[in-house]
């Protein structure tokens, strides 16, 4: 977790919790152009708190910058659940107990970006996989951030 989320710091209350900022841009694949402008150059501000049935059960990723207003966590197209988390597996059984917790923070990553974009009004959903591998909004973010 250091290495790859460096400005993470871990609370050991409770079964403990990651909480601090992601990277703008952590993904493998080159940031296409203005991805700063449409984020304001601020990765997800998070909390990412463990429960005491891990690894058994996935842990809860919750947005604190941006904050997603309460309306937003009664439609599915947001990727919120009701307790105000964010909803990154299509199924719970995707979740095996030799799951990575860096793969939920690199969804959350991408799951600020498609928020900037919802919130811009360019796009009506989210996508369902996701944009950690998949392309298919890199030239929307510098379109969108061009429009400013």
């Amino acid at each position: 977790m250091g290495e790859r989320f460096p400005e993470l710091t871990w609370v050991p209350e409770g079964a403990g919790r990651w909480q601090g900022r992601l990277p703008v841009w952590p993904f493998d694949r080159p940031a296409p152009p203005g991805v700063d402008i449409l984020t304001d150059n601020l990765g997800l501000g998070l909390e990412l708190r463990y429960n005491h049935a891990y690894p058994a059960a996935v842990p809860a990723v919750f947005p604190v910058d941006p904050e997603p207003d309460i309306h937003s966590r009664t439609q599915h197209r947001w990727h919120l659940l009701g307790d105000g988390s964010l909803c990154l597996l299509a199924q719970p059984a995707q979740w095996t107990c030799r799951d990575s917790v860096v793969e939920l923070l690199l969804k959350a990553a991408g799951w600020r970006i498609e928020y900037a974009l919802m919130t811009s009004d360019a796009i009506e959903s989210m996508t369902e996989n996701g944009i950690v591998a998949d392309p298919q909004h890199d030239e929307l973010i510098t379109e969108v951030a061009r429009r400013g």
